[in-house]
């Protein structure tokens, strides 16, 4: 059986997410921008907090930990062993390899740093799900404060490689954004016109664009779509490296 998975908007334009466990009973929270909203949703549906997953450092993803551990004191908080010393207090530490477990299903750890050294993905294949936080972002990529282009391309290509009905849930609603981006890059390409027309009406109606499936998010992110022919001529880098063409999309976005 699937976890059943809840978003959970905080601050914003962050989200963090429920995994529950039917079978067990047992409830996992993906990082924690803000408590209130977390445990808001966690009573109207009598769940407790088991777990604590956090993707990476960033305060927006973090600073509602304290307050989620007073409402649910037993709740384990696990992340990575390299952002261990910018973490609140971790009782697990993690690395790419290691799995992490949710009632009756187990996750993958990715290493997906790019955004930030040390930034980690939790991948629940019988779930279909990827939560990857602000590294693959629906419609984008987290910004490269620490990290190199070659580290994130490096990174979102391990996740382009997942089975492609895998949904991504990512840390922000930024997709309406990104879309004016993208189809800077590929404006005639009619699964993105398409998809911004979709991310449209969505917004209007004050509803999230994430999940996304990776099947979608492959014929349409441009961050993804750094190998292919089409979007390399476009941009006259024919020859060049798929890094080097997603460093010059990225340069691109952040000037957007």
């Amino acid at each position: 059986m699937p976890l059943e998975i809840v978003t959970v908007p905080c601050l914003a334009d962050n989200y963090a997410y429920l995994a529950h466990d039917p079978a067990t009973g047992q409830t996992a929270v993906v990082d924690v921008p803000d408590a209130a909203p977390i445990i808001e949703a966690l009573n109207a549906r009598g769940w407790t907090a088991d777990t604590i997953l956090l993707t990476h450092h960033h305060h927006d993803h973090v600073q509602g930990v304290p307050d989620m551990l007073e409402a649910f004191p037993l709740a384990e908080v696990i992340g990575a062993v390299a952002d261990q010393n910018r973490m609140p207090p971790l009782d697990i530490t993690l690395a790419e390899g290691d799995t992490v477990q949710v009632g009756q299903e187990t996750g993958q750890v990715l290493d997906v740093s790019g955004h930030t050294v040390g930034h980690i993905a939790f991948y629940f294949p019988e779930s279909a799900a990827l939560f990857s936080a602000d590294s693959l972002m629906a419609l984008g990529c987290g910004r490269l404060f620490e990290g190199t282009p070659e580290m994130m391309w490096e990174s979102l290509s391990k996740m382009a490689a997942l089975p492609a009905d895998t949904l991504v849930y990512s840390g922000h609603e930024y997709t309406a954004s990104n879309a004016r981006f993208a189809l800077t890059i590929e404006p005639e390409n009619p699964d993105l016109v398409a998809r911004a027309e979709d991310i449209r009406l969505k917004r209007e109606a004050n509803q999230p664009t994430v999940p996304a499936s990776l099947e979608l998010e492959l014929k349409t992110n441009p961050f993804l779509r750094a190998g292919n022919s089409d979007v390399k001529a476009s941009l006259g880098m024919g020859n060049a490296a798929d890094s080097s063409v997603f460093a010059r999309i990225r340069a691109m976005k952040d000037a957007f």
